[in-house]
């Protein structure tokens, strides 16, 4: 498994923590949102899911990585 922490411009919200956990949790990854700190930890199967995916799934939900 693997760690990365991503950050996330645009979020704000409890909607915006629960926009991220979920489309990365149906991607098949496991997600911690940091509103304060404006980054999510991700950890997932490198084998299964790319950063790139990951990332994108970000971006569909209307946030930005920095």
């Amino acid at each position: 498994m693997a760690n990365t922490v991503l950050k996330v411009e645009g979020m704000s919200c409890g909607h915006c923590v629960n926009a991220i956990e979920k489309a990365l949790t149906e991607k098949g990854a496991s997600a911690k949102v940091d509103l304060a700190g404006k980054n999510v930890t991700v950890e997932y199967d490198e084998s299964k899911l790319s950063l790139e995916a990951i990332k994108e799934a970000i971006e569909e939900q209307g946030y930005d990585i920095i």
